[in-house]
């Protein structure tokens, strides 16, 4: 995703809710909200914190999800508010909620897709 800083981890932010996952438009096209662990910081901690200040909503960062690359990991994180804070970096037109489905051919990486595709409503 277009957040990420050049060297260093990466955490992706799967924030799910009610058979959608939030995705953000960034410099490379739509994805899912990430960031760069600050220091001692978890990759559960890093996904919620890189949600609320690119999205303004309050996730969990609950369960990470197993590493297809060095340096990346992904955390699926549940929705705790319904309403964003104003304090979002991105606008609204900026934020879109897709269906599991959808985000499973959006080319999202490969743990993400098998943990969608195992959550997907029936």
């Amino acid at each position: 995703m277009a957040f990420e800083q050049a060297g260093g981890d990466v955490v992706d932010a799967v924030v799910v809710n009610d058979g959608l996952v939030l995705l953000v438009d960034g410099q490379g096209g739509w994805g899912l909200p990430s960031g760069v662990p600050e220091d001692a910081e978890t990759a559960q901690a890093t996904a919620a914190r890189a949600v609320y200040e690119l999205t303004g909503f309050l996730v969990d960062g609950s369960s990470l999800l197993e590493s297809e690359a060095p340096g990346r990991s992904a955390v699926v994180c549940h929705l705790l508010s319904e309403d964003p804070s104003g304090e979002a970096r991105l606008t609204a037109g900026q934020l879109r909620w897709t269906p599991f489905t959808e985000a499973i051919a959006a080319g999202l990486p490969a743990p993400v897709r098998t943990y969608l595709e195992g959550h997907s409503p029936v």
